[in-house]
């Protein structure tokens, strides 16, 4: 029977076990978004993942929604990254980094006063933003132009090309909650016109123009999607309908797998998109939120899934698939520590002792 611990092929690497570690953003980069030794620390002693995948990363300038997150575009971070690389690879372990553009849930005060870009001009409601003068409400982004992508879809391509120099053994595209590529998908936070806007082919224009781009320079590339999650005040009027599209069209897109955050955060849009993803997407489906290891084992032994990513249970487990094999108890996380800055509640969580 295939389990949590039956090796997987993904694209050009042999994953020895299924349990994937999420993207999780951490906020722990260094001045100018660079990652330092802390984080390479933080990422080694997960390397018993199957595939780790790094936190949502900025592919271009300008656009941090998190203050203190990592980015891709510049010397320093890559250099930077090289530092987690490494140290994950010495550990025996396989990591991808997920690249990512914040669209309208980047802040002027983060980005020295630049407003934020968006498929159109709609603000997100009912939440506020991290800044260095406190929280802040979300501001009016500007909408981008048609001819504006061209340079988005550049700085998708530079930073998968940067991520592979920094040691990477791939990357995953950030298409999910509420970020600029999500926000083109969905007709929820996509009210324009013309190529980009309208049916569900031309609001994943720019997704699939993403992904040509960012597979001419890296083997292995993943997409993580998230059609019925609210965060971030999203919406679509037929999210079944959008996952299913979706699941069919990138079967020429060279995906080494999709990653699909199965519900909604806020449990507001209710609804099952695995099942239709799974009927129309020929390759390796990843499946996230909310799994126990029982539940996710159920799911790869029948066929709905061929490996699940694991989010909060890798934050207070650093040797989660070591814990699941031995059917020990799992450690909670502090959510106080989520985003805050140091080794606390981020480095210092106890691993099992020797069996």
């Amino acid at each position: 029977m295939t389990d949590l611990f039956t090796p997987l092929t993904l694209g050009p690497l042999e994953l020895p076990n299924r349990i994937l570690m999420a993207p999780l953003t951490r906020c722990r980069a260094e001045p100018e978004h660079v990652p330092g030794a802390l984080m390479a620390t933080y990422y080694r002693q997960r390397a018993g993942a199957g595939l780790l995948i790094a936190e949502a990363t900025m592919v271009m300038e300008g656009n941090s929604a998190f203050w203190r997150e990592p980015g891709i575009y510049s010397q320093a971070q890559v250099e930077g990254w090289r530092l987690t690389t490494d140290a994950v690879h010495g550990a025996g372990g396989r990591i991808v980094l997920q690249l990512w553009h914040g669209g309208r849930a980047c802040h002027p005060l983060l980005n020295g006063g630049r407003q934020p870009v968006a498929p159109s001009p709609i603000a997100i409601t009912g939440d506020e933003v991290h800044t260095p003068e406190g929280k802040q409400p979300y501001v009016v982004p500007r909408e981008l132009h048609d001819d504006e992508l061209p340079g988005i879809v550049e700085g998708f391509r530079h930073a998968a090309r940067n991520a592979i120099a920094a040691g990477f053994d791939g990357v995953e595209v950030h298409g999910a909650n509420g970020y600029l590529l999500d926000a083109f998908l969905r007709d929820g936070s996509n009210r324009r016109s013309g190529a980009y806007g309208g049916p569900v082919a031309n609001r994943a224009r720019l997704l699939l123009e993403v992904l040509e781009a960012v597979r001419q320079e890296a083997d292995l590339v993943g997409l993580r999607i998230s059609p019925l999650n609210g965060y971030n005040a999203m919406e679509d009027s037929d999210p079944i309908a959008l996952a299913s599209w979706l699941a069919e069209h990138l079967n020429g897109c060279g995906l080494a797998y999709l990653h699909v955050m199965r519900g909604d955060f806020l449990g507001q849009q209710q609804g099952d998109v695995l099942t239709p993803v799974r009927e129309r997407f020929r390759g390796v489906l990843v499946g996230n939120m909310g799994y126990t290891p029982a539940e996710a084992t159920a799911a790869i032994a029948a066929g709905e899934l061929d490996a699940v990513a694991f989010g909060n249970a890798f934050l207070a487990n650093p040797d989660l698939p070591e814990r699941i094999r031995r059917g020990a108890p799992l450690q909670l996380p502090d959510p106080a520590t989520y985003y805050s800055p140091g080794a606390a509640g981020y480095t210092d969580y106890p691993f099992l002792t020797a069996a």
